[in-house]
């Protein structure tokens, strides 16, 4: 592949054959550093995935890190908030890591994570939630929750079917469901004039907008889609061991869209994984015999599910859910083990390999340039990384170093200030205590 703006380095190429990764002992890695502080944790953290490498192989492994660019750096440099060298070098290959970036305020892309993850089709958001001894949280028992979330990345009302009231593809939606599906219609509160105006007059209001202004989005949930990311998750727990799959969903509602989703993960752990109901079902389990024997699969209402992750978090182990619902859960979450900053984050295409690994935070724009920031996300998204690659030995190094650092109370400012007897210390200053506890 050619590239206009950036050159690869030296290394060797990741590819996927059969459904598995082979990694070279030196491949290259594409990575965006981020935004506002995406720069500080960057440095930080590509010292502790180094570290880790080496330690963990003796300098028989190494990774060739290969910058590219997405944001504001990259609008600066090139006037485009996501060149097409970037989402190439991603493509090609295959496994990546990012920082947080900006999303363009106006017109264009709606989201840079987004638009990554619909170009590469990286239908899985692979997001683990587990606490670390000595983190602060709001809740009794952050050691309960061990969870990982299986998001659908790609589909569902989140995806960007998503019309401004008054623009032509929201009339041209609303003349159609008037004219083709008028039950629909009349379901659509504020969908005429007169109606708008009567409101207005209800409440003595003077002077607003009384013309048709109704926002529309379009909620798509597939077959394909839902069978891909219920198969992944299924085949994610049998792998590492888990207790049970949990399908969360809105189906007692929205009963064509996320009802679906829920009976198809049902169809799909039966037809791929031979399970059987449980008590004459819904709820499933693999029998004796088969890969990952014992594994329950069941569902769950989305707003019980909310609920129940803070009143029995030991029900939940590994979660499938739709793209929106799954964006709610993930965040509620990261908030019981210690917050957004240390939450890490996979985007996964498990059949073409794809995967881009990224911190699930904000750019925090006031600390930029400021080396205070705690670079948690970006460093565990790091480890999900290597986990990705079966450099199981580097990921253990990881974590191993983060524990030490946490338990020795020397951290960044937004664990100091929580936790007693801490003492505060710089962006970089945790990362050297990362490798120091390896």
């Amino acid at each position: 592949m050619g590239y206009k703006d950036v050159t690869p380095p030296v290394g060797g190429k990741i590819s996927i054959k059969a459904g598995r990764l082979e990694v070279p002992e030196n491949p290259i890695l594409p990575f965006i550093r981020g935004d506002g502080t995406g720069p500080d944790i960057w440095a930080a953290s590509v010292r502790v995935f180094d570290a880790a490498v080496a330690k963990a192989y003796g300098g028989k492994r190494k990774v060739s890190w290969f910058e590219v660019f997405a944001g504001e750096l990259a609008k600066n440099k090139f006037d485009n908030w996501l060149p097409d060298d970037t989402v190439e070098a991603f493509r090609e290959y295959l496994v990546g890591i990012k920082g947080p970036l900006t999303t363009p305020v106006g017109g264009g892309i709606r989201s840079l994570n987004v638009a990554l993850r619909q170009m590469l089709d990286l239908y899985v958001c692979l997001r683990p939630v587990q606490w670390f001894t000595g983190v602060p949280s709001p809740v009794k028992h952050p050691e309960k929750v061990d969870m990982v979330i299986f998001r659908e990345n790609t589909e569902d009302i989140y995806a960007g079917i998503d019309y401004q009231a008054g623009s032509v593809e929201a009339a041209k939606i609303m003349d159609f469901i008037q004219r083709e599906l008028p039950a629909a219609f009349k379901k659509i509160r504020f969908n005429s004039k007169e109606k708008a105006e009567e409101f207005w007059s209800a409440v003595g209001a003077k002077d607003f907008p009384c013309d048709v202004q109704v926002g529309l989005g379009i909620k798509a949930v597939s077959y394909s889609g839902t069978v891909r990311l219920i198969h992944s998750a299924i085949a994610y727990a049998i792998k590492f061991k888990r207790k049970s799959v949990t399908i969360v969903h809105k189906g007692n509602i929205m009963k064509f869209t996320e009802g679906a989703f829920r009976d198809w993960g049902y169809e799909t752990a039966k037809k791929f994984f031979g399970a059987v109901e449980m008590d004459g079902g819904p709820w499933c389990k693999i029998p004796e015999g088969k890969p990952g024997a014992g594994l329950v699969i069941k569902d769950a209402i989305a707003d019980i599910t909310l609920q129940q992750v803070l009143t029995r978090p030991t029900d939940f182990d590994v979660i499938a859910t739709l793209n929106l619902n799954g964006d709610y859960l993930s965040d509620a979450l990261a908030a019981q083990v210690g917050g957004i900053g240390i939450a890490p984050g996979g985007n996964i295409n498990y059949i073409s390999g794809h995967a881009i690994f990224e911190a699930t935070h904000g750019t925090a724009p006031k600390y930029a340039n400021k080396d205070v920031v705690n670079p948690g996300s970006v460093v565990l998204s790091g480890e999900m990384m290597f986990r990705y690659l079966g450099w199981t030995e580097a990921a253990d190094m990881i974590l191993k170093g983060l524990n030490g650092a946490i338990g020795s109370k020397r951290v960044t400012y937004d664990f100091a200030r929580q936790m007693e007897g801490a003492t505060e210390i710089k962006c970089s200053a945790f990362g050297d205590n990362i490798i120091a506890n390896m």
